[in-house]
């Protein structure tokens, strides 16, 4: 039911860190002894102690073959290290296998033009049904997702509420800022789930109570979080059918008598909107599911304006 919304870092370099730098008392440059070689400073504390190299000499001319007099055999020149290979591009984040475009909603893939009406039951679509408690949104989203021809995924915001377990702020207990975050929060994750699925390739229905007499925080949010390609369809019987199928309900789902009826007289705010409105109160699920299908035919060629 839908109410009213909504490694630490690394320690910095210390000077003595690293590998120590001298020179080998093996290693003099040609010429007349200077006295004793000069000392290596002793490692840092920690460290295992490196053998010390000299630097690699400097290109020039051929050294005289042999040894000179007083000296030692010659050290062959070190040759130069191979230039290293280019670090590679840091991988973007993905969801599922297709990465998502960052910081915007994806929009639902645009129908190809076509003589004939679009056929909704191989385009991808992200659909939002809209009705009252008991207007049987969950079983028609079920049953439409469950037979179309092209992967489909059914999102019920109710079902993502409930995720919560301890600490769940039951509405039917008082509507108070903490019901209030925790829908916002489900809206949001289902927006989410719904991009992601589309971003795959995946279509996807969402149901919600969503009232039209808060716009911005009830059908616009859900424009904000999914895309602009987003379909909203109203499912709306007639009030004796939303309280006979509310009183098969159980658990906080089932809403009082009075609680459904103010719901239901809200919702009627929805006729002139100019969403499509689908009256199933003589259609049973798969009646229901196969008059969407026309609907949303209707309005993939075209959109409504909402």
């Amino acid at each position: 039911m839908q109410h009213a919304v909504g490694s630490p870092l690394p320690p910095p370099h210390q000077p003595g860190h690293g590998p120590a730098v001298g020179w080998s008392p093996a290693a003099h440059q040609p010429g007349p002894p200077q006295g004793p070689a000069p000392v290596p400073p002793p490692p840092a504390p920690g460290y295992p102690t490196a053998p010390l190299r000299a630097p690699a000499p400097h290109p020039g001319p051929a050294p005289h073959p042999g040894p000179a007099p007083g000296q030692g055999p010659q050290q062959p020149p070190v040759a130069p290290s191979a230039p290293s290979a280019p670090s590679a591009p840091p991988v973007p984040e993905t969801t599922g296998h297709v990465p998502l475009p960052p910081g915007g909603p994806v929009a639902v893939p645009s129908v190809p033009p076509a003589t004939a009406a679009p056929d909704p039951t191989t385009t991808t679509l992200a659909v939002l049904l809209i009705g009252p408690a008991g207007a049987g949104k969950t079983s028609v989203a079920k049953y439409w997702a469950d037979h179309r021809r092209v992967p489909t995924a059914h999102i019920s915001l109710d079902d993502v509420r409930e995720w919560v377990r301890s600490g769940f702020a039951d509405p039917q207990t008082g509507w108070n800022e903490h019901s209030e975050a925790q829908y916002r929060l489900a809206r949001r994750t289902c927006g989410f789930s719904a991009r992601n699925f589309l971003a795959n390739g995946i279509s996807c229905i969402l149901d919600d109570a969503v009232f039209p007499d808060r716009p911005v925080v009830g059908l616009g949010g859900w424009k904000r979080h999914v895309g602009p390609g987003l379909l909203p369809v109203v499912l709306l019987p007639g009030l004796d059918i939303v309280l006979e199928r509310n009183a098969e309900r159980s658990g906080n789902r089932r809403l009082t008598d009075e609680e459904v009826a103010r719901i239901h007289g809200r919702m009627a705010g929805w006729y002139g909107s100019g969403l499509p409105i689908i009256d199933n109160s003589q259609l049973d699920v798969p009646e229901t599911a196969h008059l969407l299908d026309e609907v949303l035919s209707r309005s993939i060629a075209s959109p409504p304006n909402w």
